[in-house]
């Protein structure tokens, strides 16, 4: 992931797609949950794209990949919030594995991203003290 615009970023518009299925599956769950696990699940939603946005706008590298692990974090909560879900039989199955899905998917392009930036991090150091 490049320092561009968050708007382009292929992690960005997973996570805003995941977003949305949140929001659509939660609208299912019962009225018990709406300041439980449904709340909770939309914070982390919301946090994994917000984020990566927060991300770009960093200075540095080092707070570029801080703000890449706290989505990657985020991803993570809402893969386990979904399976949560899953198991207490709130919403549609097939929306909550969509939703896993995507969230899988951002947390595997998140690791490519961070892995491939502290390469290059790593490139530059050793570039410059020589």
């Amino acid at each position: 992931m490049t320092r561009a615009s968050f708007r382009e970023s292929i992690a960005w518009q997973r996570a805003m797609e995941l977003s949305q299925v949140v929001y659509q599956l939660t609208r299912s769950f019962p009225k018990e949950e709406l300041f439980g696990l449904s709340s909770q699940l939309r914070r982390s939603a919301v946090s994994v794209a917000s984020n990566i946005a927060g991300g770009q706008g960093r200075i540095t590298t080092g707070e570029f990949l801080q703000f890449l692990g706290i989505a990657r974090g985020s991803a993570l909560e809402v893969e386990t919030q979904l399976e949560v879900a899953l198991r207490e039989g709130y919403g549609p199955p097939d929306m909550i594995l969509r939703a896993e899905a995507l969230a899988e998917e951002v947390v595997r392009i998140l690791n490519a991203s961070i892995a491939t930036t502290r390469e290059r991090r790593k490139r530059q150091r050793s570039a410059s003290a020589t």
